[in-house]
């Protein structure tokens, strides 16, 4: 088939998520309360980034409190997307707000790599009683705009692909 998406939503997985008249919702109830607890994790450390909360807590401290729960949540997360996406995937592929949401969860992700290549290495300089740097300031500043778009994008793919 030359059409990926249109594979995608005809095949078994794909059929059985968009013919059931209880499975989408159960997956989506299961990636919304998943994407809570991704975006809740990750404002956590990005906050403690911006200053403005935990500031008497260590940075490195807080992300190994945190990074766990960001990272399962966020396979959560992206194993029901593909679920739903699977569904109706030529859809959604069409969909402005869904293509806008994959780009700001891939400027996320490019987001989060670069302050953890380049910023975080530098941590124990910054990690207790000491100003965060611009560099992380403006990841953490990023990475809150990014994910409450992602957030945003979500819920407007609900309106525009009935």
């Amino acid at each position: 088939m030359d059409n990926p998406f249109k594979w995608l939503e005809t095949s078994a997985l794909g059929t059985t998520v968009s013919q059931s008249t209880w499975l989408f919702p159960a997956i989506e109830t299961v990636h919304v309360i998943a994407l809570a607890l991704v975006v809740g994790s990750i404002a956590v450390l990005d906050l403690r980034l911006l200053d403005r909360t935990w500031r008497v807590r260590a940075v490195t401290e807080l992300t190994l409190d945190v990074l766990p729960w960001t990272w399962t949540s966020f396979a959560v997360a992206a194993t029901s997307g593909f679920l739903m996406f699977a569904s109706a995937a030529t859809k959604y592929a069409a969909d402005t707000p869904f293509r806008i949401k994959m780009v700001l969860l891939l400027l996320a992700g490019a987001n989060m790599l670069a302050f953890h290549r380049f910023t975080y290495r530098s941590v124990a300089a910054w990690d207790v009683n000491a100003p965060t740097p611009p560099a992380a300031k403006l990841a953490g500043g990023l990475s809150l705009l990014f994910w409450i778009g992602v957030v945003t994008c979500g819920r407007w793919v609900g309106f525009t692909t009935q």
